[in-house]
């Protein structure tokens, strides 16, 4: 028998053709089966050396190997559908934000002439006395506001853009901090405030992103709450 005639009958063993004269399309591993690994390990069992038998363990790791990357590829396909469903989810979620208002955890807002600036603070215990001081850009203190005795739990807070002196504070930017009385000093809050979505953008790197009036582009996982 020919070297030819040998090698044609190798690949017939193994369910496989074999073409001199006209080239087919390439092989696609994704299309390697479980039954042919059945028949090529069939195969290599047949033409194993007799002096030196595989172990049936190895046998079973081989199959316990490809089982699991067979499944962990359609693991991937599920998650990938997975996430395509939660990004067109969040991009209807991202169209019904504008124009709407959040409430995001920064000390930072613009104020525009005549606006006001709306916030919130999270109190863990109670305290004999609350206060909101808003500091202009140069950290001078521009308002004072006493809100007196609160118990523990969310207490809303507004300032009406006017200093001490009853007067319309410049447009720009400002900055709230809020402390609260406990002993003999004072604690400082994290602040929180109000803003209105002008804008979103949906990303893959970043997520959903709001645009939001004063503060700029914030991520939608910071959000504590939507009005």
């Amino acid at each position: 028998m020919s070297s030819i005639g040998a090698q044609q009958d190798v690949f017939s063993s193994l369910g496989l053709a074999r073409t001199e004269q006209q080239a087919g399309p390439e092989n696609d591993a994704s299309e390697l089966g479980l039954d042919t690994f059945l028949k090529l390990m069939i195969t290599q069992l047949n033409n194993q050396d007799p002096f030196k038998p595989m172990e049936n363990g190895e046998f079973l790791g081989q199959i316990a190997q490809f089982s699991s990357v067979t499944g962990l590829d359609k693991l991937n396909n599920q998650f990938e559908g997975l996430s395509a469903s939660l990004t067109s989810g969040q991009a209807l979620q991202a169209g019904a934000m504008i124009g709407r208002e959040v409430l995001v955890p920064t000390s930072v807002g613009k104020v525009s002439e005549g606006q006001s600036l709306s916030g919130q603070v999270q109190l863990d215990e109670s305290t004999s006395e609350l206060t909101v001081r808003v500091y202009g850009e140069a950290n001078q203190l521009v308002r004072e506001i006493p809100l007196g005795k609160q118990e523990p739990g969310p207490v809303d807070f507004d300032w009406d853009g006017m200093n001490d002196a009853g007067e319309f504070v410049t447009p720009g930017t400002y900055q709230v901090r809020v402390s609260a009385k406990q002993g003999d000093g004072e604690v400082e809050l994290q602040t929180e405030l109000f803003a209105k979505v002008e804008s979103v953008n949906l990303s893959a790197a970043n997520g959903l992103t709001l645009n939001l009036q004063g503060l700029g582009p914030v991520a939608f996982k910071d959000v504590k709450q939507i009005f």
